[in-house]
């Protein structure tokens, strides 16, 4: 998810449960030209910082504590990112409404007759939402 300064959303990717989000960051910022990126520590990978630095788009990414050589990170920016957790709060209102059809479509007994295998009524993992903000 990227949203712009004031929190209204940009771009979206939606991806399964088990993938990281820096692996669909990199499609996501092809849709836009941010002058910032605002990021958790989760993004702090060095060549996803290299590709943002050979873009002219700055990093605020505060750098992981195992990291050998420590980034400077620009504190008083990042605390914009509460942009992005807002707008997730927001969207988590509409849950229900955006994931009516997939509960009907989906819906399976609580004990599956004889002919269904088991593991069918075991679906679990929905799609996760990758979390990307930028002023």
């Amino acid at each position: 998810m990227i949203v712009d300064a004031l929190g209204n959303p940009l771009a979206l990717r939606l991806s399964g449960g088990q993938v990281h989000d820096i692996t669909q960051a990199e499609p996501v910022l092809a849709l836009v030209e941010p002058k910032a990126l605002l990021a958790d520590k989760g993004y702090d990978a060095d060549h996803f910082v290299e590709s943002l630095t050979a873009r002219a788009i700055a990093v605020v990414i505060p750098p992981k504590s195992n990291r050998k050589v420590q980034r400077d990170c620009d504190f008083a920016l990042y605390c914009q990112r509460y942009l992005v957790e807002r707008f997730f709060n927001t969207i988590k209102h509409f849950r229900a409404i955006a994931t009516r059809y997939e509960k009907t479509a989906l819906k399976l007994p609580r004990r599956p007759p004889s002919r269904l295998r088991p593991h069918l009524a075991q679906m679990t993992t929905g799609p996760s939402i990758t979390v990307v903000s930028f002023c």
